[in-house]
């Protein structure tokens, strides 16, 4: 593609963002805006014109997949040359970098990188170290609490100087141990990969200059969701010569539980100044039905730069709601009207939803009506038993230091080193300060252990010694060797049993994808690099005829139908959304929710659901963002069930029929006042105390005859709903 021709594939102002080439540029790209397509041909323009060579260019985005699309259409694009641009997610980024200059901040080049559950199994063990009681902080809310910590790039000191948690002291103690054992392991976790590279470019200014000096041009895709150390990563990268391109929406800025920063697209004037924005508005994907709808939810949020989308595809179909008396009814519902879709020719069709835990129903009634569905976010390929075993060899080999994948094989397959060998290992290991190989070879060198379990140790030991020398072989080869050696792959085919071969046809599969870097010439180091940063988004299947996910794994893809399902209050918005920011997220949510349909979108609530398992179900009031969403742009489909008599629930709410939007927008403007509080001062958000459970949180306060039914957050314990009259909850 040269001479220019490009730009007229491009409306005017994609046309002004792809030919704006100096200084910082801001694109507002709302959804279906072809955001992609005009961040793409920019890097094509750069080279196409000359402004730049392609390894001048940085171009970072925020999943695997997204990379890998645009490193394919710039590709696409260009004229054959010597090499393409980076196209990298920030993570990747990072690992790169690291894998260069972690030595200066006193790690190895040969560090690991510690997944969530590996984690976990890190909390676990200094848990059992510091004589923790999960019931009392749960390892999950300590691991949660320290990612937070790090996406606001605070130290444990920090954390502890400026955390308001009741639990801030223990899980202070629990975070100084947690780093002390990633550096002793040589690891870093995902948090890391970003903190320690923005740490490396401000200690050391002849790394991060090596980098801004090589990048001249920056672009950053999504960006409404950078956390602090991507923001102070992509400053660090600009601070030459200041050529970064934003490109994001800040009505799509949903994750905020994983540090996401809105104000990052909010302030991106100030943070870089004599920065220009254009907005992308026409949108290429929804009917103007769905982005009326759209736009009308998502304009009651404050903190928003304001786009109005527009399209040629003028009209279209109403948005249909569906009011279901349960679970099962809206499922049933959903898959009737999928079936005559799928009949009608229609091949992708979307059931998105708040949480997980609403996925069961609809499974369930896909499997009994016979209807072939993809979930996305289930047991992914790189998290199923035997892949983890697999890659653990691997990353042992590779690094001898990491006592998390030395501790899931060493008695993987089974070879009788039981928890109490593990324990008296970890002893010797912690009281003569070594790392834990170290520690197993000095147990054994020493005679410490008794005759049985000296023999399963040096059994273990000689099998990853004689192994060592596989981490300069093809990878294929390397992960084939060990497996044998290791005698996984024999206790599979001596249980031989149909799970046994499914775990041996996944394994094959891994060995396939390992060929892949062997053919490519890429060591072992890049495999596992690759396979430790893979993200369950990136199992989207486009070619399933039914996919069900969440929210939150749909944002960035487009299907013709989208069944929104769930839209109630405590599911969406969710019941911990106790916050004006936290509301504003949940509405960015269902806005996100609404764009990702083409022609058709279907709605459903039900008037009851059973929450995570509960023994009762309970009466839901509908989600407030349908009653924002124009009466003229909904259509009621009939109901069985629309004769549901009115009567009364245990908690004293009036439960009626809804049979348009404008009813709904009635019902909440009517019991607005249960959702915010009472006379007697108790609302949500309020801090309160009790008796038994001690501090806690409200998060909904219900009237109930002549007392309150109060939902209450309690650190450490979860949610719980009582009674004033017996709950005898104080305000503080």
């Amino acid at each position: 593609m040269s001479g220019g021709d490009y730009l007229n594939e491009l409306n005017d102002q994609q046309r002004f963002a792809v030919t704006h080439t100096e200084g910082p540029l801001l694109i507002l790209a709302g959804a279906g805006s072809g955001k992609t397509r005009t961040i793409t041909y920019k890097v094509v323009h750069l080279i196409a014109q000359g402004i730049c060579r392609s390894e001048n260019i940085l171009a970072v985005t925020f999943t695997n997949k997204a990379a890998e699309e645009m490193r394919s259409r710039i590709e696409r694009l260009l004229p054959p040359v010597e090499s393409l641009p980076l196209v990298s997610t920030f993570h990747s980024f990072a690992v790169r970098v690291l894998r260069r200059h972690a030595d200066r901040l006193g790690w190895r080049r040969d560090f690991s990188i510690f997944d969530e559950d590996d984690q976990k199994s890190i909390l676990k063990r200094i848990y059992e170290e510091l004589h923790l009681d999960d019931a009392e902080v749960p390892i999950r809310k300590s691991q949660s609490t320290i990612g937070s910590a790090k996406n606001k790039a605070w130290d444990p000191d920090q954390y502890m100087q400026k955390s308001e948690d009741f639990d801030a002291a223990l899980i202070y103690r629990v975070y100084q141990r947690y780093e002390r054992y990633l550096k002793e392991s040589n690891g870093f976790d995902f948090d890391d990969l970003l903190l320690k590279t923005v740490e490396l470019f401000s200690r050391f200014p002849e790394v991060r200059e090596l980098y801004a000096r090589r990048f001249t041009h920056v672009l950053i895709d999504e960006y409404q969701d950078t956390n602090l150390p991507q923001f102070e990563m992509a400053r660090h990268l600009a601070s030459i010569h200041h050529n970064i391109t934003a490109v994001g929406d800040e009505d799509q800025s949903i994750y905020r539980f994983r540090g996401a920063d809105i104000n990052n697209i909010l302030r991106f004037e100030r943070d870089f100044p004599g920065a220009v924005i254009v907005k992308l508005e026409q949108n290429y994907r929804s009917t103007q039905n769905i982005l009326d709808a759209a736009g009308a939810v998502v304009s009651n949020n404050l903190k928003r730069k304001g786009k109005v989308l527009w399209t040629d595809k003028v009209g279209g179909e109403a948005l249909e709601l569906f009011i279901a008396n349960d679970a099962t009814e809206e499922a049933e519902y959903a898959t009737r009207r999928m079936r005559e879709y799928l009949a009608g020719g229609e091949s992708r069709i979307a059931v998105l939803y708040r949480t997980n835990f609403q996925s069961r129903q609809f499974e369930e009634v896909l499997r009994r009506f016979q209807v072939p569905y993809r979930l996305v976010g289930s047991v992914s390929f790189y998290s199923r038993k035997e892949i983890k075993d697999a890659l653990a060899y691997l990353r042992l080999l590779n690094n001898p230091d990491d006592p998390v994948s030395l501790l899931r094989v060493i008695n993987e397959p089974p070879r009788g080193i039981g928890r109490t060998s593990v324990d008296r290992l970890i002893d010797h290991a912690r009281t003569s300060k070594l790392n834990l190989w170290q520690a197993l070879e000095d147990a054994l060198a020493s005679q410490l252990f008794p005759g049985r379990m000296h023999l399963a140790l040096e059994r273990f030991a000689k099998i990853m010694r004689e192994a060592a020398a596989l981490k300069e072989f093809p990878v294929h080869v390397a992960l084939e060797s060990i497996l044998e050696a290791s005698g996984y792959i024999a206790a599979l085919k001596e249980e031989a049993t149909e799970e046994a071969e499914d775990r041996m046809l996944n394994l094959r599969e891994l060995v396939t994808v390992a060929e892949e870097y062997s053919r490519r010439g890429q060591p072992l180091q890049d495999f596992l690099d690759s396979t430790a940063l893979h993200a369950d988004s990136d199992d989207y299947d486009p070619n399933a005829p039914v996919t069900l996910m969440t929210l939150h794994n749909a944002k960035g893809l487009e299907f013709p139908i989208v069944f929104l399902a769930g839209c109630e209050e405590g599911v969406l918005p969710h019941s911990r959304s106790t916050s004006q920011d936290d509301l504003e997220e949940e509405r960015r949510l269902c806005y996100v929710g609404l764009t990702r349909a083409e022609k058709k979108v279907h709605l459903s609530y039900c008037r009851r659901r059973r929450f995570y398992g509960g023994d009762s179900e309970e009466m839901n009031k509908p989600s407030r963002f349908l009653s924002e969403i124009p009466a003229r742009l909904v259509e009621q489909v009939p109901s069985a069930f629309q004769q549901f008599a009115s009567r009364r629930s245990p908690g004293g709410l009036s439960i009626q029929t809804y049979n348009s939007v404008e009813s709904i927008r009635g019902f909440l403007d009517r019991k607005k006042d249960q959702k915010g509080g009472s006379k007697s001062g108790f609302k949500t958000g309020a801090a309160i105390y009790h008796e038994q459970f001690g501090r806690g949180r409200i998060l909904e306060v219900q009237e109930a005859g002549d007392d309150l039914k109060i939902t209450v957050q309690f650190p450490g314990l979860g949610i719980k709903k009582m009674l004033q009259s017996y709950a005898k909850l104080r305000l503080i």
